[in-house]
């Protein structure tokens, strides 16, 4: 049954023109390309009753705890297939089971989806609950030394709510520069 599920999972990789290993064991390492979260690593683990998913999402919060956990608690409610949890770190995941006999095409392509869509679009959200204090700490750093703010700009509204006006930070000499080496 194992051997028929792994057949199944790397034809259906294959036809999706995903980036994946095969690991010994049975294991299967996805790469789900994203836009807010880059690539979603995820790992496909064939076994006698089904198929194990499991993807890294974000590692702990390293403040506001009870407001990411409600976060995901809440989002858990709408999502298919997979569901939120953290490891013995506090490292979050997103993890679920696929019965044997329900490993087909479609619900790989569907769980996958499910995983890939949350990674993505909740990855933003966790970090403005979680690491607030750091990604102000970075936009201060950057703006006082004309470092572009690209992947910060997702988090502009959360600088501006702080401040109460809007937060506009002084622009480089030239704003197509390539970024200076920083020394930290």
């Amino acid at each position: 049954m194992s051997d028929r599920i792994a057949e199944l999972i790397d034809a259906t990789l294959r036809d999706r023109e995903l980036e994946f290993s095969v690991k010994e064991g049975g294991h299967f390492v996805v790469e789900l390309p994203g836009e807010k979260k880059l690539k979603t690593t995820t790992l496909l683990t064939v076994g006698q009753h089904g198929v194990r998913v499991e993807a890294f999402v974000c590692r702990k919060p390293d403040e506001n705890f009870e407001g990411v956990y409600k976060y995901l608690l809440r989002r858990n409610r709408r999502l298919y297939g997979v569901a939120y949890t953290l490891d013995r770190i506090g490292d979050i995941y997103l993890v679920g089971r696929i019965a044997a006999h329900a490993v087909t095409p479609e619900e790989l392509d569907a769980v996958l989806g499910q995983v890939l869509e949350a990674a993505d679009y909740d990855f933003n959200i966790i970090l403005g609950l979680g690491f607030l204090t750091s990604i102000k700490r970075e936009w201060e750093w950057r703006v006082s030394r004309g470092e572009p703010l690209r992947n910060l700009e997702p988090f502009r509204h959360l600088i501006e709510e702080e401040t109460g006006t809007p937060f506009v930070p002084e622009l480089a000499d030239d704003e197509d520069a390539e970024p200076r080496e920083s020394n930290g």
